[in-house]
């Protein structure tokens, strides 16, 4: 699908099922098709379609970079994360299947911090999802918007759980960026036109989104390309791709081994006796 095609029906079909063809439809559905939105829902803006459609300026933190991407001792591109609100940077070391031992998951933690200073553990495939972006577009680096977050009572943001990161791959377009990562299945994205950002995040069920809303402004979420969320999960069901639990808190860590297919090692003696002595 063109970047074009994506921002007409995006346009065009918020909150309308489009007819599978013309001689499907009848008049009275036509007629709501090309009248566009209802009216509780504001159309979108010249500036988000044009974004939507990867017409974007890559000035500021989008602008390119001329540096060369890290390697490690075996010649493997290593994630580099850089944080556009703190200035700091950190280069993670990557196994060779694409993810990260538990050192380089704790350094992550800690350049993900919330901007309070609180840490929380990074979840390994959202780490693995971010590497595999910045592989894919070559480029030196990752420019990081946000990271952990405080969760708010009531709320359910993939940010309070390590499961998401917003950010921007210099020298590319956000919709290009969100095009990419739609296909990989179990993932959460969503474009930002004002803040010109991608959220990606891993997720039980693939949920696209644009939200035109501003920085510090309540939010505009609006779902999008419904179908492709569901076909890209069907794909990635097909390849075998493991699927993303629900996220839930639990003290019983050998039960969530199980959960996902490891077997929890044997007590050693000297845990025992540890265990015995409190």
């Amino acid at each position: 699908m063109s970047a074009e095609r994506l921002a007409q029906l995006i346009c065009a079909g918020l909150g309308l099922a489009l007819a599978s063809s013309a001689s499907g439809q009848s008049r009275s559905e036509y007629a709501r098709m090309i009248a566009g939105p209802p009216r509780e829902i504001s159309p979108l803006s010249a500036r988000t379609i044009a974004y939507l459609a990867g017409k974007q300026a890559l000035v500021g933190s989008h602008a390119s970079s001329d540096e060369a991407a890290p390697r490690d001792a075996h010649g493997r591109p290593m994630l580099s994360l850089r944080s556009i609100n703190r200035g700091d940077a950190v280069t993670l070391a990557s196994s060779a299947d694409g993810t990260f031992p538990s050192i380089e998951l704790d350094r992550a933690a800690h350049f993900l911090r919330s901007m309070g200073g609180e840490e929380h553990p990074v979840d390994p495939r959202t780490l693995a999802l971010v590497y595999r972006i910045q592989t894919h577009f070559a480029v030196p680096e990752i420019r990081v918007v946000s990271g952990y977050r405080p969760p708010k009572p009531g709320t359910h943001s993939n940010h309070g759980r390590g499961r998401a990161i917003d950010l921007v791959v210099p020298g590319t377009a956000d919709e290009d960026v969100a095009r990419f990562v739609r296909e990989s299945g179990y993932v959460g994205v969503g474009v930002y036109p004002r803040s010109q950002f991608v959220h990606v995040d891993i997720r039980p069920r693939s949920y696209f989104w644009v939200d035109d809303s501003g920085p510090h402004r309540r939010s505009h979420e609006r779902a999008i390309l419904g179908g492709l969320a569901a076909s890209s999960d069907a794909e990635a069901q097909t390849r075998h791709q493991p699927l993303i639990e629900p996220y839930a808190l639990g003290t019983d860590v050998d039960a969530a081994l199980r959960a996902i297919g490891i077997a929890p090692a044997p007590p050693t003696s000297e845990d025992e006796e540890e265990d015995e002595g409190e």
